[in-house]
């Protein structure tokens, strides 16, 4: 699991995570995906369009990092691209009614920025 960021402005981070986000990869990235999610007043975008494999753990991790931002005043949306896979998963969990989730990157920077 790899784990990188971009900021895009002085508000605007993106997140983007890569390989399988299962048991070991969560673990692998959890303290540093906190870290790069939990900062104030921040927008952040998750972009998980290289995630190949999403397990419960995976969302729970995302969840409880949106709840932190959250919190602290900031927001998160995740993007997916054509990722398939990862966008039946959120969606049959749910997710996407707690995080907006979007498969165009300008359609989730536009929703930060609105």
């Amino acid at each position: 699991m790899a784990i990188d960021f971009q900021d895009i402005t002085d508000t605007l981070r993106k997140v983007t995570l890569t390989g399988r986000l299962d048991l070991p990869g969560t673990d692998e990235i959890s303290t540093k995906f906190a870290a790069l999610s939990a900062t104030s007043n921040r927008r952040v975008i998750v972009d998980l369009s290289g995630v190949s494999f999403l397990a419960s753990i995976g969302i729970r991790a995302i969840i409880t990092n949106a709840k932190a931002l959250q919190q602290r005043g900031g927001r998160m949306v995740l993007f997916v691209g054509d990722n398939a896979p990862v966008y039946k998963t959120l969606e049959t969990t749910g997710i996407d009614s707690l995080i907006p989730m979007f498969t165009e990157l300008s359609e989730a920077e536009k929703a930060l920025n609105g």
